[in-house]
Formats: structure tokens, sequence, C-alpha cells
């Protein structure tokens, strides 16, 4: 299978995000099988969810380096206009207005790895620093099949 390269990366600023979903929480050799899951259990219960602002997106978050269990794991959601009678066996995420080193990527979730890597060169060779304590953001424009997804990395970066 062909993995496709990320897109040239780009600095971007996000707005804070309201984030409704479920929390993946795992050993780490399990979140390629276990994310995917939850990404499907939510595009079954999304009628549930109140206030999305875009149906068609899916957004992962996560921190790199943790500082407590309440940060640990992977968030798979959507983006909501505000918290209003959250479904039963979901969680929301507020992540603060950040900037971010982007890149879009196409192809396996299998690859993902290889683009941040592609990702982290690039920060480091643009002269930004990384902020691995803070939520780091995907968003997934299609997620239906792990074989062939097409996701924006954001990485979070200094001010």
């Amino acid at each position: 299978m062909k993995v496709k390269k990320m897109k040239k990366p780009v600095v971007k600023k996000l707005e804070e995000l309201k984030l409704t979903g479920f929390r993946v929480l795992c050993p780490g050799e399990e979140y390629a099988i276990e994310i995917p899951k939850a990404s499907k259990l939510l595009e079954s219960r999304l009628s549930e969810v109140k206030n999305v602002k875009n149906r068609a997106i899916q957004f992962g978050a996560f921190i790199v380096d943790t500082n407590s269990e309440e940060e640990d794991g992977y968030w798979v959601a959507v983006e909501v206009e505000e918290f209003e009678d959250i479904p039963e066996g979901m969680v929301t995420l507020t992540v603060p207005a950040q900037r971010y080193a982007s890149g879009k990527y196409e192809g396996p979730n299998t690859g993902i790895f290889n683009a941040y890597d592609e990702l982290h060169s690039w920060v480091a060779e643009q002269g930004h620093k990384r902020l691995t304590d803070k939520w780091h953001v995907e968003i997934f424009k299609s997620w239906d099949d792990p074989n062939n997804l097409v996701v924006e990395l954001l990485d979070t970066i200094e001010q």
C-alpha cells in the first residue's frame, strides 16, 4: 500500500475548541485498534450530541507528556457550540486557543507516526518549540477506512 506524504506544514492558530465524544484509554499498541472503534461509535451516536458545529468532521485530542491521569489517553470527539445534555458515556473536553504546526496527512492510520516525525522535523527546522504538555489536535475529514485517512495533524508550538 502506498503511503502518501504529508503536505507542506504551516503554522496556524485555532480558537478554543469545545469537544464532546469518547475518551480512549488503553495500552499504547492498542490505540490503532481502539481509536477507530470509538470513532465508529461516535458516528453511530452523533444524533444524541447537541449543538454540533460540523457533523462531517471528527477531532482527536491528546497530550504527549501528561501530568495527570485525567489527561492521559486520546479523545475522539466532535466540536460543539456549547455543552448541553451530554449523552451517557460521553465526555467533554475544552482545548484552549493555541498555536500549532499543521500538516495534512492522507494514508493509513499506521503512517501517522511517520507523518508526525516529518512534522516534528519541520518544527525544529523552523526554530519553533514544541509544547508536549499541551493539547494536540487531529482533525479528521475522512475516517471511515483506517487505511485511507484524511487528517490535519496539529502539533502545539510556542506562541
